[in-house]
């Protein structure tokens, strides 16, 4: 085991140990060691920040360059740069989603004060928190979510959209947050320094009070420090006790539903979430915010064959739709499909990708098309979202037929044609991933 392991096991079983204490001597687990290891968990492709310094570079001296690393970090001469902003756009296609890209040094600085707080925060943690995580991930929490919304005959689901909430994240709070757990001087003040750092745009610098940039590599993490306290430990602590009927929430990042059995608790959550939020400086969306009956349909009269009352509801979390359907038994069970506005602009990226790439030959084209088949396959290949992965891929094959026919002057490519072009160029065929093994509920 290596000695930045074997650091990292000391942290995280006193933090078991002590639950309540602050620790207060942790930049001394950083040395040379530490940031090669900081170093060597780093993206060494990623997009270089505003020196311009790339890893090939960085590596010309990486021991010299580490050690002068952390001999700035230790004395409090570390400067932290401003982060370069680009925009990629958001799901809806009509907004955009700003990325703040570090420099490479902070990129290190930055993974190596996340392998220090990790083993602490990973104790304190909630359960039903899953995004940016270690050993935890978005099909975690979707099968979390499915055992909460499974249970029983289903009942109320609370969606709630945090507007903006990295560009809103308060740094005061965010710093009386962290001295729950964190007072050693040193990591306290890069991390103060890495809020404060400042937004470079189109050569403009501007010092924004709140917010931590997304893209950075201890961002993920003080959100999730933020959001235990703000809501997990709050929800556990103080709301679930005082609802009457089984209640549960399911985390990802700021992403995040709740789920109740009574109508009545739904309203009481919603009710006092804005307010616990606004303490805290955070906003919920209103327009995206919304309370949603999720129950399988009940018979109007008992006895097969009645008819039904009441229209389930359906939400989407983390890219899929959640609905009630009917088992191949007959029963009512809870199935997901992927949602229609990450279906939409999925096939809006094939088309746009297709089209920046007609002119490449058909072999490289049908490598990429693959490559990004197999990815849209790991995510969304789930056991009952088989007819969605087999509609993207017939659009998938109809869209590349429509770029490759718009290259061709006389546009002779029919569609018996791309049949044959197809058995020689093939596409992967739409494959389950992941298997989820459906709960039955009683037959109506």
């Amino acid at each position: 085991m290596s000695t930045v392991s074997t650091k990292q096991q000391r942290i995280a079983e006193l933090a078991k140990q002590s639950p309540a204490m602050a620790f207060t001597s942790l930049a001394y687990h950083m040395d040379v060691e530490w940031l090669r290891e900081a170093y060597s968990r780093t993206r060494k492709d990623g997009a270089v920040g505003v020196d311009g310094v790339t890893a090939a570079e960085y590596e010309q001296d990486l021991e010299g360059n580490l050690q002068r690393l952390l001999d700035r970090a230790k004395s409090g001469t570390y400067r932290a740069p401003p982060v370069r902003r680009v925009h990629i756009p958001k799901v809806s296609g009509k907004e955009t989603r700003p990325i703040g890209i570090p420099t490479l040094e902070d990129k290190i600085l930055q993974r190596a004060i996340v392998m220090l707080l990790e083993p602490i925060y990973e104790h304190d943690f909630s359960e039903s928190s899953f995004g940016f995580r270690p050993r935890r991930s978005a099909h975690q929490a979707l099968d979390a979510l499915w055992q909460g919304a499974s249970a029983g005959k289903g009942g109320w689901i609370l969606e709630v959209d945090i507007r903006k909430f990295f560009d809103t994240l308060d740094h005061g709070r965010l710093r009386e947050l962290l001295r729950h757990r964190i007072r050693d001087g040193v990591v306290l003040r890069l991390i103060g320094k890495w809020l404060k750092a400042g937004v470079m745009e189109d050569g403009n610098v501007s010092f924004p009070d709140a917010g931590s940039p997304q893209g950075g590599v201890i961002s993920p993490l003080l959100a999730n420090v933020y959001l235990h306290y703000v809501l997990d430990q709050w929800f556990e602590q103080e709301v679930k006790p005082r609802l009457h009927g089984r209640t549960w929430m399911v985390r990802y990042a700021d992403d995040f539903v709740m789920g109740f059995t009574h109508e009545s608790d739904a309203q009481r959550v919603m009710e006092v979430l804005p307010k616990r939020f606004g303490k805290f400086g955070l906003t919920i969306h209103p327009d995206k915010t919304r309370l949603v009956l999720f129950q399988r349909p009940q018979p109007r009269s008992p006895g097969k064959g009645a008819s039904l009352c009441g229209c389930p509801g359906t939400f989407d979390f983390l890219g899929f739709t959640h609905y009630w359907c009917r088992s191949r038994r007959g029963n009512w069970v809870v199935k997901r499909k992927t949602a229609a506005d990450r279906f939409r602009r999925a096939v809006q990226a094939i088309s746009f990708w297709c089209r920046r790439h007609r002119h490449d030959s058909v072999d490289e084209q049908q490598r990429k098309l693959n490559q990004k088949l197999q990815g849209h396959y790991a995510y969304y290949g789930i056991t009952e979202n088989f007819p969605s992965l087999n509609s993207y891929r017939e659009l998938m094959q109809r869209i590349w037929q429509q770029w490759l026919n718009r290259r061709n002057r006389e546009r002779s490519l029919t569609w018996a044609i791309m049949g044959r072009l197809l058995q020689r160029y093939p596409l992967a065929r739409a494959r389950i991933v992941r298997k989820t093994v459906l709960r039955s509920e009683s037959s109506t």
